[in-house]
């Protein structure tokens, strides 16, 4: 997922986005310490996504507190 796919989602599509992405994170952390993961760039590429989300809602946020 990249920053421009990020911007096209309304508020709402951003929420539940970053839910089920903070879901899959704990779900592969759990994963990590009871078995192997199979991809162990699965993690690092989740943290980045969730940091583009959260980037692109307090952009929205500071906009938004701007006007």
């Amino acid at each position: 997922m990249n920053a421009s796919e990020i911007r096209e989602m309304n508020p709402d599509e951003l929420d539940g986005e970053l839910e089920r992405l903070e879901m899959k994170m704990f779900e592969i952390r759990t994963q990590a310490v009871t078995e192997k993961l199979e991809d162990s760039t699965q993690l690092t590429k989740l943290k980045r996504d969730i940091a583009r989300l959260k980037t692109v809602m307090r952009e929205r946020e500071l906009a938004q507190n701007k006007d």
